[in-house]
């Protein structure tokens, strides 16, 4: 009988890492006969911030349409947990824990910020858990607490992206997609909304965020992808890309 040999603990084989809970693979995204994605590739993984940065009209809202499954791919994938999503519908892909905060807010303006905030909760049923989020969103914007009762179109820019913001958290997403949440706000609130996310990330919550303020991005976010023409230019860590000269000059106004 031959005696087994111990393997060494440094020969162990070591795990391997948690599949991103997001990853786009190879997605091409068309309107018509032009290409808007090409061949993009990007992963989130659980608890990060990751910031999609480029020049308008390189493909980054697109991107998010096609995580969110308002635009489909003409090819590629986009998973969810290592299942793919790109097939289903919005509203499926909604069910399944992706919200997403549009640029330009999209709120339904005649009706109050609590029904707005209720129509982030549409797919939801669980009441006891329900009420906590209602909470959450007035706690971390008190100021949507004060305006509760008025109509979400009478409200200031700044409100409104609030109220956005509030609405997306209501789905209790696991992957919350922001494009351009600081988009004509003032400098006092752009500040107080990006507070606003660090707290959010900071509870667990995975973002995948496009911001006009590139400095603002790299600063909150841990990893960073760069799109230029709709294909994934330059990728990194978020604070090494900030130190990149390309990117300074293109993006940071250096």
């Amino acid at each position: 009988m031959t005696d087994s040999v111990p393997v060494p603990a440094d020969t162990a084989p070591e795990p391997s890492p948690p599949a991103p809970v997001l990853e786009l693979r190879d997605v091409d995204v068309l309107y018509g006969r032009v290409r808007a994605l090409h061949g993009v590739s990007l992963y989130v993984n659980g608890g990060e911030v990751v910031a999609l940065i480029g020049s308008n009209g390189a493909g980054k809202t697109t991107t998010l349409r096609a995580i969110s499954g308002l635009v489909r791919p003409a090819s590629g994938a986009v998973l969810l947990d290592g299942q793919p999503i790109h097939t289903l519908g919005a509203e499926v892909i909604a069910r399944r824990g992706v919200a997403h905060a549009p640029e330009g807010r999209r709120l339904f303006s005649r009706m109050t910020v609590r029904e707005n905030l209720e129509m982030g909760a549409f797919s939801r049923r669980d009441g006891t858990e329900l009420r906590a989020d209602y909470e959450r969103v007035y706690d971390l914007f008190p100021r949507l607490r004060e305006r509760s009762g008025q109509l979400a179109g009478s409200l200031s820019g700044g409100e409104q992206q609030m109220v956005a913001i509030g609405r997306a958290l209501m789905a209790h997403p696991r992957v919350l997609l922001l494009d351009e949440p600081s988009l004509g706000l003032a400098p006092i609130l752009v500040d107080a909304i990006f507070d606003v996310l660090r707290e959010i990330n900071s509870h667990g919550t995975t973002i995948l965020l496009i911001e006009q303020n590139a400095l603002l991005a790299l600063d909150i976010a841990q990893r960073a992808y760069v799109l230029e023409t709709g294909s994934i230019a330059l990728s990194g860590v978020a604070a090494e890309l900030r130190e990149s000269e390309a990117v300074q000059r293109a993006y940071l106004g250096m």
